[in-house]
Protein backbone atom coordinates (compact mmCIF):
# COMPACT_ATOMS: atom_id res chain seq x y z
CA UNK A 1 0.00 0.00 0.00
CA UNK A 2 1.15 4.16 -0.13
CA UNK A 3 -0.26 6.38 1.33
CA UNK A 4 -0.70 9.87 -0.45
CA UNK A 5 -0.35 12.75 1.21
CA UNK A 6 -2.22 16.80 0.53
CA UNK A 7 -0.66 19.50 2.97
CA UNK A 8 -2.01 22.68 2.71
CA UNK A 9 0.76 24.79 4.65
CA UNK A 10 2.62 27.53 6.30
CA UNK A 11 5.33 27.42 6.66
CA UNK A 12 85.15 16.71 14.35
CA UNK A 13 90.42 13.71 13.23
CA UNK A 14 91.45 14.02 10.13
CA UNK A 15 93.64 11.00 8.66
CA UNK A 16 94.91 9.31 5.50
CA UNK A 17 92.31 6.24 5.66
CA UNK A 18 89.66 8.84 6.52
CA UNK A 19 89.99 9.85 2.99
CA UNK A 20 91.50 7.03 1.45
CA UNK A 21 89.60 5.92 -2.25
CA UNK A 22 88.18 2.42 -2.09
CA UNK A 23 90.49 -0.05 -3.44
CA UNK A 24 89.03 -2.51 -6.14
CA UNK A 25 90.18 -6.01 -6.93
CA UNK A 26 90.11 -7.78 -10.14
CA UNK A 27 90.05 -11.23 -8.77
CA UNK A 28 88.15 -14.23 -10.49
CA UNK A 29 88.24 -16.66 -13.06
CA UNK A 30 89.35 -15.42 -16.58
CA UNK A 31 86.55 -14.20 -18.75
CA UNK A 32 84.58 -12.92 -16.03
CA UNK A 33 83.06 -9.40 -15.60
CA UNK A 34 85.09 -6.69 -15.96
CA UNK A 35 84.98 -4.49 -12.63
CA UNK A 36 82.98 -1.34 -13.08
CA UNK A 37 82.98 2.48 -11.63
CA UNK A 38 80.19 3.73 -9.34
CA UNK A 39 76.94 4.21 -11.80
CA UNK A 40 73.46 5.79 -11.17
CA UNK A 41 70.76 4.36 -12.79
CA UNK A 42 67.96 6.14 -14.16
CA UNK A 43 64.92 5.54 -12.73
CA UNK A 44 61.24 6.81 -14.58
CA UNK A 45 59.21 7.50 -12.01
CA UNK A 46 61.11 8.04 -9.16
CA UNK A 47 63.09 10.89 -7.98
CA UNK A 48 65.62 8.44 -5.38
CA UNK A 49 68.88 8.43 -7.04
CA UNK A 50 72.69 7.96 -5.94
CA UNK A 51 73.88 10.95 -5.06
CA UNK A 52 77.43 10.30 -3.04
CA UNK A 53 79.17 6.76 -3.32
CA UNK A 54 82.56 5.82 -0.85
CA UNK A 55 84.59 3.40 0.63
CA UNK A 56 87.35 1.59 1.63
CA UNK A 57 88.94 -1.69 3.12
CA UNK A 58 91.51 -2.75 5.52
CA UNK A 59 90.81 -0.97 8.63
CA UNK A 60 91.55 -2.42 11.57
CA UNK A 61 91.09 -0.94 15.73
CA UNK A 62 87.96 -0.17 17.42
CA UNK A 63 86.46 2.48 14.66
CA UNK A 64 85.72 1.79 11.17
CA UNK A 65 85.34 5.21 9.26
CA UNK A 66 85.12 6.65 5.56
CA UNK A 67 84.58 10.32 4.59
CA UNK A 68 82.64 11.43 1.81
CA UNK A 69 85.44 12.79 -0.20
CA UNK A 70 85.78 15.01 -1.78
CA UNK A 71 82.20 16.12 -2.06
CA UNK A 72 79.58 15.82 0.72
CA UNK A 73 75.61 14.32 0.45
CA UNK A 74 73.30 17.27 -0.51
CA UNK A 75 70.98 18.04 2.99
CA UNK A 76 68.16 15.75 3.51
CA UNK A 77 70.12 12.85 1.85
CA UNK A 78 68.95 9.21 2.99
CA UNK A 79 72.77 7.73 4.33
CA UNK A 80 73.20 3.98 3.63
CA UNK A 81 76.58 2.86 6.09
CA UNK A 82 77.61 -0.96 5.79
CA UNK A 83 80.08 -2.18 7.85
CA UNK A 84 82.53 -5.56 6.97
CA UNK A 85 84.98 -6.91 9.32
CA UNK A 86 86.56 -10.06 10.65
CA UNK A 87 85.57 -11.28 13.96
CA UNK A 88 87.81 -11.53 16.56
CA UNK A 89 88.26 -14.23 18.80
CA UNK A 90 86.12 -13.42 21.84
CA UNK A 91 83.47 -11.41 19.09
CA UNK A 92 83.19 -7.83 18.56
CA UNK A 93 80.04 -5.69 17.79
CA UNK A 94 78.97 -2.21 16.93
CA UNK A 95 78.40 -0.30 19.70
CA UNK A 96 77.46 3.20 17.79
CA UNK A 97 77.01 4.72 14.74
CA UNK A 98 77.59 8.15 14.67
CA UNK A 99 78.78 11.04 11.89
CA UNK A 100 80.98 14.06 12.43
CA UNK A 101 82.97 16.18 10.05
CA UNK A 102 87.03 15.69 9.25
CA UNK A 103 87.97 18.45 11.69
CA UNK A 104 86.33 16.29 14.53
CA UNK A 105 82.89 18.81 14.98
CA UNK A 106 80.44 16.59 15.51
CA UNK A 107 76.83 16.54 13.54
CA UNK A 108 74.68 14.21 14.92
CA UNK A 109 72.47 12.75 12.74
CA UNK A 110 70.17 9.56 13.84
CA UNK A 111 71.63 6.07 12.17
CA UNK A 112 68.86 2.97 12.87
CA UNK A 113 70.51 -0.35 12.66
CA UNK A 114 68.36 -2.42 9.84
CA UNK A 115 70.66 -5.53 9.00
CA UNK A 116 73.43 -7.50 10.84
CA UNK A 117 74.48 -11.04 9.91
CA UNK A 118 77.44 -13.47 10.36
CA UNK A 119 78.72 -16.58 10.06
CA UNK A 120 82.14 -17.91 11.45
CA UNK A 121 85.20 -15.17 11.42
CA UNK A 122 83.24 -12.66 9.35
CA UNK A 123 80.43 -9.95 9.97
CA UNK A 124 78.38 -7.38 8.28
CA UNK A 125 76.12 -4.74 9.71
CA UNK A 126 73.92 -1.93 7.68
CA UNK A 127 72.25 1.03 9.45
CA UNK A 128 70.37 3.98 7.70
CA UNK A 129 69.93 7.82 8.48
CA UNK A 130 67.07 9.91 6.45
CA UNK A 131 67.13 13.59 5.91
CA UNK A 132 70.48 14.22 7.15
CA UNK A 133 71.63 17.53 8.38
CA UNK A 134 74.04 19.65 10.21
CA UNK A 135 77.30 19.75 7.44
CA UNK A 136 78.06 21.71 4.45
CA UNK A 137 77.47 21.04 1.41
CA UNK A 138 79.79 21.10 -1.84
CA UNK A 139 83.44 19.90 -2.53
CA UNK A 140 86.28 20.16 -0.18
CA UNK A 141 89.73 19.06 -1.42
CA UNK A 142 91.42 20.22 1.83
CA UNK A 143 89.19 17.66 3.62
CA UNK A 144 89.13 18.88 6.73
CA UNK A 145 85.03 19.88 6.08
CA UNK A 146 84.40 16.21 4.71
CA UNK A 147 81.04 14.59 6.62
CA UNK A 148 82.60 11.32 7.62
CA UNK A 149 81.05 8.08 9.23
CA UNK A 150 81.95 5.93 11.62
CA UNK A 151 81.28 2.73 13.65
CA UNK A 152 82.73 1.32 16.78
CA UNK A 153 83.38 -1.87 17.85
CA UNK A 154 83.08 -3.51 20.90
CA UNK A 155 86.57 -4.91 20.52
CA UNK A 156 89.55 -4.04 17.96
CA UNK A 157 89.52 -5.93 14.61
CA UNK A 158 92.24 -7.15 12.56
CA UNK A 159 90.87 -6.44 9.45
CA UNK A 160 87.46 -4.64 8.11
CA UNK A 161 85.94 -1.79 5.72
CA UNK A 162 82.94 0.20 4.97
CA UNK A 163 80.48 0.75 2.27
CA UNK A 164 78.47 4.22 2.20
CA UNK A 165 76.26 5.58 -0.55
CA UNK A 166 73.93 8.94 0.00
CA UNK A 167 70.22 8.70 -1.99
CA UNK A 168 67.89 11.75 -3.16
CA UNK A 169 64.28 11.52 -2.86
CA UNK A 170 64.68 8.97 0.47
CA UNK A 171 61.31 10.05 2.44
CA UNK A 172 62.80 11.87 5.76
CA UNK A 173 60.88 10.35 8.01
CA UNK A 174 62.91 7.05 9.19
CA UNK A 175 59.63 5.15 10.02
CA UNK A 176 58.16 6.10 6.37
CA UNK A 177 61.32 5.53 4.36
CA UNK A 178 62.83 1.78 6.23
CA UNK A 179 61.20 -0.68 4.25
CA UNK A 180 61.45 -4.38 3.95
CA UNK A 181 65.04 -6.08 4.86
CA UNK A 182 66.45 -10.05 4.93
CA UNK A 183 69.92 -11.21 5.09
CA UNK A 184 71.28 -14.52 4.50
CA UNK A 185 74.51 -16.69 5.00
CA UNK A 186 76.32 -19.57 3.76
CA UNK A 187 79.55 -21.47 3.06
CA UNK A 188 80.42 -22.77 -0.45
CA UNK A 189 83.91 -24.50 -2.03
CA UNK A 190 82.93 -24.06 -5.50
CA UNK A 191 80.31 -21.66 -7.48
CA UNK A 192 78.01 -20.57 -5.11
CA UNK A 193 75.21 -18.69 -5.14
CA UNK A 194 74.53 -15.86 -2.38
CA UNK A 195 71.22 -15.26 -1.55
CA UNK A 196 69.91 -13.20 1.91
CA UNK A 197 66.43 -14.02 0.43
CA UNK A 198 63.46 -11.95 -1.10
CA UNK A 199 61.36 -8.60 0.04
CA UNK A 200 58.77 -6.34 -1.20
CA UNK A 201 59.13 -3.67 -2.72
CA UNK A 202 57.25 -0.59 -3.37
CA UNK A 203 56.68 1.40 -6.59
CA UNK A 204 59.60 4.14 -6.80
CA UNK A 205 61.31 2.48 -4.28
CA UNK A 206 65.40 1.57 -3.95
CA UNK A 207 66.42 -1.98 -3.39
CA UNK A 208 70.11 -1.80 -2.16
CA UNK A 209 72.10 -5.26 -1.64
CA UNK A 210 75.29 -6.21 -0.50
CA UNK A 211 77.24 -9.22 -0.16
CA UNK A 212 81.27 -10.01 1.20
CA UNK A 213 83.27 -13.05 1.59
CA UNK A 214 86.54 -14.17 2.80
CA UNK A 215 87.01 -15.62 -0.22
CA UNK A 216 89.29 -13.51 -2.69
CA UNK A 217 87.90 -14.52 -5.60
CA UNK A 218 84.84 -13.20 -8.43
CA UNK A 219 81.21 -13.34 -8.17
CA UNK A 220 78.78 -11.96 -11.24
CA UNK A 221 76.14 -9.51 -9.77
CA UNK A 222 72.20 -9.74 -9.42
CA UNK A 223 70.14 -9.36 -13.22
CA UNK A 224 68.52 -5.86 -13.08
CA UNK A 225 71.20 -4.13 -10.45
CA UNK A 226 73.55 -1.43 -10.70
CA UNK A 227 76.75 -1.56 -9.18
CA UNK A 228 77.56 0.64 -6.53
CA UNK A 229 80.98 -0.25 -5.85
CA UNK A 230 83.19 -3.57 -5.36
CA UNK A 231 86.17 -3.55 -2.94
CA UNK A 232 88.77 -5.89 -1.38
CA UNK A 233 92.00 -6.42 0.69
CA UNK A 234 94.52 -9.22 1.74
CA UNK A 235 91.29 -10.96 4.06
CA UNK A 236 87.58 -9.28 2.22
CA UNK A 237 85.94 -8.41 -0.62
CA UNK A 238 82.60 -6.84 -0.53
CA UNK A 239 80.48 -5.72 -3.56
CA UNK A 240 77.44 -3.25 -3.05
CA UNK A 241 74.62 -2.87 -6.22
CA UNK A 242 70.95 -1.30 -6.54
CA UNK A 243 67.92 -1.04 -8.54
CA UNK A 244 65.32 1.26 -8.45
CA UNK A 245 62.03 -0.12 -8.37
CA UNK A 246 59.61 1.28 -11.47
CA UNK A 247 56.60 -0.82 -9.91
CA UNK A 248 55.17 -2.26 -6.89
CA UNK A 249 56.50 -6.38 -6.58
CA UNK A 250 59.51 -8.19 -5.17
CA UNK A 251 63.37 -8.31 -5.15
CA UNK A 252 65.53 -11.29 -4.55
CA UNK A 253 68.96 -10.24 -5.61
CA UNK A 254 71.62 -13.61 -5.86
CA UNK A 255 75.08 -13.57 -6.44
CA UNK A 256 77.25 -16.07 -7.80
CA UNK A 257 80.33 -16.45 -6.26
CA UNK A 258 83.20 -18.24 -7.61
CA UNK A 259 84.95 -20.03 -4.78
CA UNK A 260 87.68 -22.79 -5.85
CA UNK A 261 88.79 -24.06 -2.40
CA UNK A 262 87.62 -27.70 -2.20
CA UNK A 263 89.43 -28.24 1.21
CA UNK A 264 88.68 -24.98 2.72
CA UNK A 265 85.22 -23.69 2.60
CA UNK A 266 84.79 -19.85 2.06
CA UNK A 267 82.27 -17.94 4.30
CA UNK A 268 79.64 -15.56 2.05
CA UNK A 269 77.07 -12.89 3.68
CA UNK A 270 74.18 -11.07 1.81
CA UNK A 271 71.41 -8.19 2.77
CA UNK A 272 68.70 -6.51 0.72
CA UNK A 273 66.68 -4.08 2.45
CA UNK A 274 64.33 -1.02 0.47
CA UNK A 275 63.84 2.56 1.31
CA UNK A 276 60.94 4.48 0.15
CA UNK A 277 60.80 7.79 -1.64
CA UNK A 278 59.40 10.69 -0.26
CA UNK A 279 55.48 11.34 -0.45
CA UNK A 280 54.54 13.82 -2.52
CA UNK A 281 50.79 15.51 -3.31
CA UNK A 282 47.89 15.87 -5.40
CA UNK A 283 46.51 19.62 -5.91
CA UNK A 284 42.70 19.22 -7.79
CA UNK A 285 41.17 22.40 -9.19
CA UNK A 286 37.76 22.27 -10.77
CA UNK A 287 36.56 25.35 -13.42
CA UNK A 288 33.12 25.83 -14.04
CA UNK A 289 31.21 27.99 -16.73
CA UNK A 290 27.96 28.62 -18.23
CA UNK A 291 24.30 29.14 -16.80
CA UNK A 292 22.55 27.38 -13.82
CA UNK A 293 25.66 26.57 -11.91
CA UNK A 294 25.81 24.12 -8.66
CA UNK A 295 26.59 26.66 -5.80
CA UNK A 296 27.02 23.51 -3.59
CA UNK A 297 30.12 22.23 -5.22
CA UNK A 298 31.60 18.64 -6.21
CA UNK A 299 33.33 16.31 -4.33
CA UNK A 300 36.75 14.80 -5.10
CA UNK A 301 37.83 11.11 -4.56
CA UNK A 302 41.24 9.67 -4.98
CA UNK A 303 41.64 5.76 -5.69
CA UNK A 304 37.93 5.47 -4.25
CA UNK A 305 38.79 5.99 -0.90
CA UNK A 306 39.81 9.51 0.04
CA UNK A 307 37.27 12.61 -0.46
CA UNK A 308 36.96 16.59 -0.17
CA UNK A 309 34.53 18.47 -0.91
CA UNK A 310 35.24 21.41 -3.70
CA UNK A 311 34.02 24.35 -4.51
CA UNK A 312 32.80 24.99 -8.22
CA UNK A 313 35.70 27.28 -8.94
CA UNK A 314 38.08 25.52 -6.00
CA UNK A 315 41.06 24.12 -5.22
CA UNK A 316 41.84 20.89 -2.73
CA UNK A 317 45.05 19.09 -1.68
CA UNK A 318 45.53 15.49 -0.91
CA UNK A 319 49.04 15.37 1.09
CA UNK A 320 51.25 12.01 2.29
CA UNK A 321 50.70 10.03 -1.24
CA UNK A 322 52.78 7.56 -2.51
CA UNK A 323 54.67 8.18 -5.72
CA UNK A 324 53.14 6.76 -8.37
CA UNK A 325 49.79 6.98 -10.62
CA UNK A 326 46.28 7.48 -8.31
CA UNK A 327 42.95 7.84 -9.79
CA UNK A 328 41.15 11.20 -9.26
CA UNK A 329 37.53 11.79 -9.89
CA UNK A 330 35.29 14.10 -10.07
CA UNK A 331 31.09 13.63 -8.67
CA UNK A 332 28.39 15.45 -7.69
CA UNK A 333 27.87 17.23 -11.11
CA UNK A 334 24.15 18.31 -12.26
CA UNK A 335 23.13 17.10 -14.59
CA UNK A 336 23.07 19.79 -16.89
CA UNK A 337 26.51 20.16 -16.33
CA UNK A 338 30.00 18.07 -18.77
CA UNK A 339 33.24 17.35 -17.66
CA UNK A 340 35.72 18.10 -20.37
CA UNK A 341 37.98 15.03 -20.35
CA UNK A 342 35.46 12.91 -18.55
CA UNK A 343 34.96 13.05 -14.07
CA UNK A 344 37.82 10.77 -13.58
CA UNK A 345 41.72 11.11 -14.57
CA UNK A 346 44.84 8.97 -13.76
CA UNK A 347 47.42 11.10 -12.44
CA UNK A 348 51.25 10.54 -11.36
CA UNK A 349 52.42 12.22 -8.20
CA UNK A 350 56.38 12.35 -7.95
CA UNK A 351 58.17 11.55 -4.99
CA UNK A 352 58.76 14.46 -3.36
CA UNK A 353 56.51 16.72 -5.31
CA UNK A 354 52.60 17.81 -6.22
CA UNK A 355 51.18 17.38 -9.08
CA UNK A 356 48.22 18.66 -10.52
CA UNK A 357 44.43 17.48 -11.67
CA UNK A 358 42.22 20.10 -13.50
CA UNK A 359 38.60 19.84 -14.13
CA UNK A 360 36.92 21.88 -16.31
CA UNK A 361 32.43 22.13 -16.02
CA UNK A 362 30.75 23.14 -18.23
CA UNK A 363 26.76 24.02 -17.93
CA UNK A 364 24.06 24.69 -20.09
CA UNK A 365 20.11 25.23 -19.00
CA UNK A 366 18.08 22.67 -21.00
CA UNK A 367 14.72 22.89 -22.18
CA UNK A 368 12.00 23.08 -19.85
CA UNK A 369 14.75 23.05 -16.86
CA UNK A 370 13.82 24.56 -13.45
CA UNK A 371 16.40 26.58 -11.71
CA UNK A 372 16.31 27.87 -8.15
CA UNK A 373 15.12 26.05 -5.02
CA UNK A 374 11.98 25.83 -2.63
CA UNK A 375 12.19 25.51 0.83
CA UNK A 376 9.49 24.52 3.60
CA UNK A 377 8.41 23.30 6.91
CA UNK A 378 6.20 23.36 8.95
CA UNK A 379 3.54 21.41 11.14
CA UNK A 380 0.66 18.92 10.01
CA UNK A 381 -2.83 18.58 12.00
CA UNK A 382 -4.55 19.87 14.83
CA UNK A 383 -5.04 17.48 17.58
CA UNK A 384 -2.52 14.28 19.23
CA UNK A 385 -1.96 13.21 15.97
CA UNK A 386 0.10 15.29 14.21
CA UNK A 387 3.22 15.85 11.76
CA UNK A 388 6.09 17.65 11.49
CA UNK A 389 8.41 18.11 8.25
CA UNK A 390 11.40 20.41 6.87
CA UNK A 391 12.77 20.41 3.28
CA UNK A 392 15.15 21.64 0.70
CA UNK A 393 14.57 20.96 -3.24
CA UNK A 394 16.71 21.94 -6.04
CA UNK A 395 17.30 20.82 -9.12
CA UNK A 396 21.14 18.86 -7.53
CA UNK A 397 19.69 17.47 -4.99
CA UNK A 398 18.10 18.35 -1.70
CA UNK A 399 16.62 16.37 1.47
CA UNK A 400 13.27 16.37 3.58
CA UNK A 401 12.24 15.07 6.91
CA UNK A 402 8.87 14.20 8.07
CA UNK A 403 8.19 12.99 11.84
CA UNK A 404 4.76 11.75 12.60
CA UNK A 405 3.68 11.61 16.04
CA UNK A 406 1.31 9.64 17.44
CA UNK A 407 1.24 9.64 21.12
CA UNK A 408 -1.35 6.71 21.83
CA UNK A 409 0.47 5.02 18.93
CA UNK A 410 -1.03 2.86 15.74
CA UNK A 411 -4.45 3.78 15.72
CA UNK A 412 -6.32 2.54 12.52
CA UNK A 413 -9.33 4.50 12.65
CA UNK A 414 -6.88 7.70 12.51
CA UNK A 415 -6.59 9.22 8.80
CA UNK A 416 -2.91 10.22 9.97
CA UNK A 417 -1.67 6.74 12.63
CA UNK A 418 -2.33 4.17 11.09
CA UNK A 419 1.16 3.18 11.21
CA UNK A 420 2.18 4.97 14.32
CA UNK A 421 4.56 7.09 14.99
CA UNK A 422 7.73 7.34 12.38
CA UNK A 423 10.60 9.64 11.33
CA UNK A 424 11.15 9.64 7.96
CA UNK A 425 14.39 11.02 6.23
CA UNK A 426 14.92 11.53 2.60
CA UNK A 427 16.95 12.74 0.09
CA UNK A 428 16.43 14.30 -3.18
CA UNK A 429 17.14 12.62 -6.47
CA UNK A 430 19.22 14.98 -8.32
CA UNK A 431 17.06 15.91 -11.84
CA UNK A 432 13.70 15.36 -10.65
CA UNK A 433 13.01 18.59 -9.41
CA UNK A 434 10.79 20.62 -11.80
CA UNK A 435 7.56 22.21 -12.60
CA UNK A 436 4.22 20.93 -12.07
CA UNK A 437 2.31 21.28 -15.37
CA UNK A 438 -0.31 24.09 -15.07
CA UNK A 439 0.91 25.73 -11.76
CA UNK A 440 3.68 27.62 -11.84
CA UNK A 441 3.98 28.23 -8.22
CA UNK A 442 4.37 24.96 -7.88
CA UNK A 443 7.29 22.44 -8.44
CA UNK A 444 7.54 18.63 -7.81
CA UNK A 445 10.38 16.13 -7.00
CA UNK A 446 11.26 12.23 -5.74
CA UNK A 447 13.67 10.25 -4.50
CA UNK A 448 14.15 7.74 -1.56
CA UNK A 449 15.05 7.81 2.16
CA UNK A 450 15.26 5.50 5.29
CA UNK A 451 12.16 4.95 8.34
CA UNK A 452 12.62 4.32 11.40
CA UNK A 453 8.88 3.21 13.01
CA UNK A 454 8.90 3.35 17.01
CA UNK A 455 5.52 1.42 17.09
CA UNK A 456 5.93 -1.07 14.29
CA UNK A 457 9.71 -1.70 13.94
CA UNK A 458 9.44 -4.60 11.23
CA UNK A 459 8.60 -1.60 8.48
CA UNK A 460 12.16 0.01 8.94
CA UNK A 461 13.57 0.22 5.82
CA UNK A 462 14.20 2.06 2.87
CA UNK A 463 11.17 3.48 0.70
CA UNK A 464 11.00 6.09 -2.16
CA UNK A 465 8.96 9.61 -1.91
CA UNK A 466 7.39 11.78 -4.28
CA UNK A 467 6.19 15.58 -3.51
CA UNK A 468 3.98 15.49 -6.49
CA UNK A 469 3.39 19.13 -5.89
CA UNK A 470 4.90 22.18 -3.19
CA UNK A 471 2.95 25.09 -3.89
CA UNK A 472 4.01 28.72 -2.67
CA UNK A 473 1.15 30.23 -2.45
CA UNK A 474 1.99 33.64 -0.80
CA UNK A 475 2.91 34.73 2.68
CA UNK A 476 2.51 32.22 5.51
CA UNK A 477 -0.78 31.81 6.38
CA UNK A 478 -3.36 28.91 7.32
CA UNK A 479 -4.14 27.00 4.25
CA UNK A 480 -2.53 29.15 2.20
CA UNK A 481 0.59 27.15 0.65
CA UNK A 482 0.22 23.34 -0.49
CA UNK A 483 1.87 19.90 0.03
CA UNK A 484 1.01 17.19 -1.50
CA UNK A 485 3.58 14.19 -0.76
CA UNK A 486 3.63 9.92 -1.49
CA UNK A 487 5.36 8.17 0.91
CA UNK A 488 5.51 4.41 0.10
CA UNK A 489 3.71 2.85 2.80
CA UNK A 490 2.99 5.85 5.45
CA UNK A 491 -0.01 7.73 6.53
CA UNK A 492 0.06 11.59 6.29
CA UNK A 493 -1.72 14.42 7.25
CA UNK A 494 -2.88 18.43 6.21
CA UNK A 495 -0.49 20.77 7.25
CA UNK A 496 -1.63 23.93 9.60
CA UNK A 497 1.31 25.52 10.07
CA UNK A 498 4.40 26.92 8.88
CA UNK A 499 5.51 28.14 5.17
CA UNK A 500 6.48 26.71 1.44
CA UNK A 501 8.97 29.47 -0.09
CA UNK A 502 10.02 29.09 -3.86
CA UNK A 503 13.24 30.92 -4.76
CA UNK A 504 13.35 31.95 -7.63
CA UNK A 505 16.33 31.18 -10.31
CA UNK A 506 19.60 31.99 -9.02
Amino acid sequence: MYLRIRFPVLPALVGAALLALACTESLGPPGRRALRAPQVAAAVGSSIALDQVNSTMGLNGTILLKGFNPTNPHLGDAIIATFFWIVPDGGSTITSVTDRLADGTPVGNAYTPVAFVTLGDVAMATYVATNVQNFPEGSFPSGEKILVVQATLSQPVSDGGILISAWTGVAGVASQALGARSSGSGTGTSTTVADPGAIPVNAGALAYAVTMSDGRVGRDPPPGFVNLTTQSDASLVSEGDYAVQTSAGTVDPQWTWFFNSPGSPRTWLATVLALNPAPGSLTVTTSTSGSNLDPDGYAVTVDGTTSQPIGINGSVTFPGLAPGNHNVALSGVATNCTVSGGSSQTVTVPSGGTATAAFSVSCTATTGQTTGQMTGGGKLGDRRDFATFGFEAKPTGGEIQFVQHCPDGVNPASPTCALGTFDFHGRVTAGSFGPVAGAPNCRTWSGSGTVKDRDDPSRNGTYTFTVNAACDNGEPGRGTDFLDITIADHNAAYLTGGNIQRHKGD
